[in-house]
């Protein structure tokens, strides 16, 4: 397993990620947690982040999940042509939702637990990797759901990492003050956590 979790874009060492990655360059960018938000500002967005990735060199493009919320098979074959997933931050429980109607959270489980795809992100990217999301209803809206959208919260992570993960942590982010009640929260109920402050990333690489 090969896992690349940010706090804020690709952080202070992005050549850590690009490490992870053999001779297959090519990245899946999951946009899907800024769904809700308007599209407006998708572009440049989306931009910002094959920049950033082509600065390693690595080669990204959109994989929309929407597309596939009735076809497993399809994404199956479409992730596996990639060498890793590159998912950007914005509302966590709409790209969790996301994940479970397109399949991608076994698909991509599979894979990434096989060695045969990177899995990288920040904030909503890095929390969803996560045992969990409770605890992340104090900074993300759980009901934002977009159209298309099943309505039901999906509470479970992808279970990639074991802790939950507070980005933006004491960082002076716009959501940095409501980080610290995540963080209260974690700590109230006995769950383990890490924290991450914005240009921070933890990488982790199994056999």
């Amino acid at each position: 397993m090969k896992l690349y979790l940010s706090s804020y874009y690709l952080g202070n060492n992005p050549e850590h990620f690009s490490a992870l990655f053999g001779e297959n360059k090519k990245v899946a960018i999951i946009m899907n947690a800024c769904d809700y938000y308007s599209p407006a500002n998708r572009p440049e967005y989306l931009e910002k982040n094959l920049a950033a990735l082509a600065s390693i060199g690595l080669k990204g493009e959109e994989l929309d999940l929407r597309h596939y919320f009735d076809g497993a098979q399809s994404l199956r074959r479409k992730l596996s042509s990639y060498g890793g997933a590159w998912v950007v931050g914005g509302n966590t429980f709409v790209l969790r939702r996301a994940m479970r109607q397109s399949s991608f959270d076994k698909i991509a489980s599979r894979l990434i637990n096989s060695n045969q795809l990177v899995y990288g992100g920040f904030s909503a990217g890095a929390i969803t990797a996560s045992p969990t999301l409770k605890g992340v209803e104090l900074v993300d809206e759980p009901n934002s759901v977009p159209a298309g959208y099943d309505n039901h919260i999906v509470w479970e992570g992808l279970n990639l990492f074991d802790k939950s993960i507070a980005p933006h942590y004491r960082s002076g982010h716009p959501e940095s003050d409501k980080i610290e009640e995540m963080v209260k929260y974690f700590q109230a109920n006995n769950m383990p956590y890490i924290t991450l402050r914005d240009g921070e990333a933890i990488t982790v690489k199994t056999a």
